[in-house]
């Protein structure tokens, strides 16, 4: 089993930044995809951005140029940086790996942009 603990949500002003964080523990193996999701109210979730084991990254067309997703060497805490938020940036914010075939999810972590 993999637990992942997210940190890092609250309220800012349209423009402004936030740091996300998640980290990795229990059954955790080397090779993995780590990412992070969103979903807004009365939306499905939707990727956000994606690092993979070599640090291929992939980012939703919304947010390229404005996040950037990173992880620590040893590969089990992922970061969000999140410059320049817009107020629909809004929504809670699941960490997500994947390893082996299995998915798990964190808890969530509410990012609300005010205008």
């Amino acid at each position: 089993q993999v637990q992942l603990v997210e940190s890092g949500g609250g309220l800012v002003q349209a423009g402004g930044s936030l740091r996300l964080s998640c980290a990795a523990s229990g059954s955790i193996f080397s090779f993995n995809i780590m990412g992070w999701y969103r979903q807004a109210p009365g939306k499905q979730r939707e990727l956000v951005a994606v690092i993979g084991s070599g640090d291929t990254t992939t980012y939703a067309d919304s947010v390229k140029d404005r996040f950037t997703i990173s992880r620590d060497n040893a590969g089990n805490t992922v970061y969000l940086q999140m410059n320049s938020l817009k107020p629909e940036d809004t929504a809670v914010y699941y960490c997500n790996r994947k390893q082996y075939g299995r998915v798990y999810w964190g808890q969530g972590t509410q990012v609300t942009v005010s205008s």
